[in-house]
Parts: structure tokens; sequence; C-alpha cells
């Protein structure tokens, strides 16, 4: 493989990365910006501040393990393997879970 396809590999991996881990995001996210029962617990810096940290990580993880795995193993395909599995939404969804308080709290 070229120094280019591994550059538009590496790109194209960090693409699809992102977009996987917002729309594995998005479902967790809406409670607290449809905010449960009658709108009460709505929070919207889940958008401001949790999307785009969810994004770049879901952009970052997979391009990092790319660049590592490429650089210490020399074959482009066990790199894109590597990368992949790093790319599972288990992994990037395992640490960030929305708060939600209880309906009720009385």
């Amino acid at each position: 493989m070229r120094e280019e396809g591994r550059g538009c590999a590496g790109i194209l991996l960090a693409a699809v990365g992102a977009v996987v881990s917002v729309l594995s995001w998005a479902p967790r996210a809406r409670v607290n910006v449809h905010g449960g029962f009658e709108g009460m617990h709505r929070d919207l810096s889940v958008l401001y501040v949790d999307l785009p940290l969810v994004a770049a990580g879901g952009a970052l993880v997979p391009l990092a393990v790319w660049l590592l795995a490429l650089r210490v193993l020399r074959r482009p395909w066990l790199a894109a393997v590597l990368a992949t599995g790093a790319l599972g939404v288990w992994g990037l969804l395992s640490w960030w879970t929305p708060y939600e308080r209880p309906e009720f709290t009385g």
C-alpha cells in the first residue's frame, strides 16, 4: 500500500468513526434533549458539550489505533482490522451515559 493510500484510509476511518459514534450516541442523548415526562428534565448541554466530544473520540480513537498499529506492525490489513475493532460502539459509549434524574423525587 502506497503512502497516499494509507493516508486516505486513515482519513476514511476517522470519518466513519465519527459518524458511527454520533449515530450510536444519539438514542442515549434523546432523553436529555426531549426532557422526559412533560419536558421537565431537559438538558441541552449534551448538544454543545457531549456531541463534539463523542464525535472527536469516534474520529480520533480509530485513527490513533490505525497509526500506531501501522507503525508497529507495518501491515496495513492488520492495522485496519485493529482500528475497526477499536471502533466498536461499546468502547466509545461505555464511558458516556447521560445523567437521568429520577422522574419523581418525592
